[in-house]
């Protein structure tokens, strides 16, 4: 089941909902038969077992009780919150048991279990409020794996308080809703905590069909101890008078010299004097200061090239 993007519940109807920290991880779907056997599954269906062994043991906490329990593997960084990128190493390795085993050793990963759609017997048709309790009275709280609490009401309050903790978002989820497997339901809302912030734009790439001759992507960097850092490229946000505009713009400052430093490896770039201010939004940072999943919100000229984007993260 999935969740639809969307916003908090109206106030009147607060009461009627539960909110989840929304996790940046790998959804799966955890498969225990009751023969002491597990299985891990991604959305797409595919078996992950392999790529987490730490989770194995998990398959004797129930005992013989068939059950399927749904939930997200994370990777946590040192403040222990979620970090895809830590993540990233450890996916994709199910075929490659050795090398998973090594990875597990040095950075483990946490299971966070939010819903049982069957526990010795099909539990789909019943409301989110008796999962729920059913998940919760198996207790499964152990060294790689644990069952955070849902709030019921207090949506607000729950929503400001993952922008304070620099969390990802919240799931909202309707008290008497169902389980609808491969469904993207309105019963379940999820709310993606976004930022924004001001870049200098240094460089763009040409895009491809429709959008050729037109920019298909800004590269954008902001300033640190006296030089333009590369924090990513963004190729979404833009109505088809805003790209073009921006072609515009863009070709006006043209320049043989990447003003990036370092220079980064990207293909088919064109490079420009970085003196266009933007405004884009984005999910998270990486380790590495990269914007995750930004998007173009609009050019910045009130704004100076040397008092903007002056906040690349300092290690």
């Amino acid at each position: 089941m999935l969740a639809t993007p969307g916003t908090l519940p109206p106030a009147a109807q607060d009461t009627r909902w539960a909110y989840e920290t929304k996790q940046d991880g790998q959804r799966v779907l955890v498969h225990l038969p009751g023969d002491g056997s597990v299985v891990l599954r991604a959305r797409s269906g595919e078996d992950i077992t392999g790529a987490y062994p730490e989770l194995l043991s998990l398959a004797r906490e129930l005992g013989d009780t068939p059950a399927i329990l749904d939930g997200e593997v994370l990777a946590l960084d040192e403040q222990g919150r979620a970090d895809f990128q830590l993540l990233q190493n450890r996916m994709g390795l199910a075929g490659s048991p050795a090398l998973a085993a090594r990875r597990a050793a040095d950075t483990p990963v946490h299971l966070v279990l939010f819903d049982v759609p069957y526990l010795d017997r099909p539990l789909l048709a019943l409301p989110y409020t008796h999962r729920r309790a059913e998940l919760e009275r198996l207790g499964l709280h152990g060294p790689y794996w644990s069952t955070p609490a849902a709030l019921t009401g207090h949506g607000a309050e729950a929503l400001r308080a993952t922008r304070e903790h620099g969390l990802e978002g919240l799931v909202c989820k309707r008290l008497d809703s169902v389980y609808e497997p491969g469904v993207r339901s309105r019963a379940w809302i999820k709310i993606r905590n976004l930022r924004s912030e001001d870049v200098l734009v240094g460089g763009w790439v040409p895009g491809k069909g429709r959008l050729s001759g037109l920019p298909g992507a800004v590269l954008v960097g902001q300033r640190a101890e006296g030089r333009l850092r590369y924090v990513g490229n963004v190729g979404t946000g833009w109505s088809e008078a805003e790209r073009a505009e921006l072609a515009v713009l863009l070709r006006a400052a043209g320049t043989d010299r990447c003003p990036f430093d370092p220079v980064p490896p990207v293909a088919d770039a064109h490079w420009v004097v970085p003196r266009l201010v933007g405004e884009v939004r984005y999910s998270t940072r990486t380790r590495a200061g990269m914007l995750r999943q930004p998007s173009w919100l609009r050019l910045r000229p009130d704004l100076a090239p040397e008092e903007s984007a002056a906040d690349f993260p300092r290690s």
